[in-house]
């Protein structure tokens, strides 16, 4: 699995550095044939799609845009190599903030598990307390959803973000220093996650609960939703991948062996993979906006998100109602 992993970032690492953008997309294609090129992380939204079936009959064709973290994919997106975006809230409003031209299409939803704080077993950190002093290595970059956990557990906590010394690092090359104990504690997320409690991690918190707000957005670039082909059949996409997220809710043990075949994934990391996934594809409302204003304001505050987002004006929702 690590070997997969590291195999997957280098070959992105030098498509990345020839092209600008993401493993098989191409502003040139998208353009010219009317494709949707969409925006994904770890091969999710592809896996999910295939275990459900969820294209079949779909009248318009999809390209996929591949990225290890969600900063590499917003970067594709404002080069125009992406149509859409998907990612935690966090890592959204952080794109946002850098002036990234897209716009909110739809939410997503989960109760949270699939961020979390790993730390290494013997590392005599047993709480967020603990955490007072020590180096936490942050995945996949300054704005990830793992920084607002990490940044809402110690003011949870009573502590302050100063208290902890923030270390950024993708997710690949944090996963191989966690295995040789170069690192204490690691938040992360996904299939990251789920491989350091497989190395013999100890989770020390999740996102449950709360203490992130679970939901994540699809998004699309401002020149996907000006061109009304592609808007339609954007429109279409958010109505069948509702329909594979609730599939893989109730299916959890075929999605789980779909992760398998198609990540490289070994049977318990795709498990944990299946049970934390995304359940749900949601109109964006006044609530779930307030609840990631929430967590902008949050992060404006420690001076991660600056500068700040208005939620509800990032947002498009005349694509699903």
């Amino acid at each position: 699995m690590i070997r997969r992993i590291a195999a997957a970032a280098l070959s992105f690492s030098a498509l990345l550095a020839l092209t600008g953008c993401g493993a098989d997309s191409s502003a040139d294609a998208s353009s010219k044939d009317g494709t949707l090129v969409i925006g994904d992380q770890a091969k999710t939204l592809q896996t999910i799609v295939a275990a459900s079936d969820a294209l079949k009959g779909a009248k318009y064709k999809v390209k996929w845009a591949e990225f290890e973290g969600a900063a590499p994919l917003y970067q594709a997106v404002q080069a125009g190599a992406a149509d859409t975006t998907y990612s935690a809230d966090l890592p959204a409003l952080q794109a946002l903030s850098g002036g990234v031209k897209f716009k909110n299409v739809a939410a997503l939803k989960n109760d949270g598990r699939h961020v979390g704080i790993v730390v290494g077993k013997d590392s005599g950190i047993d709480s967020v307390k603990d955490l007072k002093g020590q180096k936490v290595v942050v995945s996949s970059a300054k704005g990830s959803i793992a920084e607002y956990l990490l940044a809402n557990v110690l003011e949870q906590n009573g502590l302050s973000y100063s208290d902890v010394k923030v270390q950024y690092l993708l997710p690949t090359d944090a996963q191989a220093a966690f295995a040789s104990g170069k690192i204490k504690a690691w938040a992360t997320f996904g299939v990251y996650q789920a491989v350091g409690l497989e190395q013999g991690g100890k989770l020390l918190v999740d996102g449950a609960d709360g203490r992130v707000s679970g939901y994540g957005f699809v998004g699309a670039s401002d020149q996907a939703l000006a061109d009304p082909s592609k808007k339609a059949a954007l429109a279409d996409f958010l109505r069948r991948l509702g329909t594979a997220l609730e599939w893989t809710s109730t299916h959890q043990d075929a999605y789980a062996k779909t992760i398998e075949a198609r990540n490289g994934a070994d049977a318990s990391v795709a498990r944990t993979l299946a049970s934390a996934a995304y359940g749900k594809v949601l109109p964006i409302t006044d609530d779930v906006n307030k609840t990631v204003q929430d967590v902008a304001d949050l992060m404006n505050g420690i001076g991660v998100l600056e500068p700040n987002v208005d939620v509800a004006k990032s947002s498009d929702t005349s694509l699903l109602n």
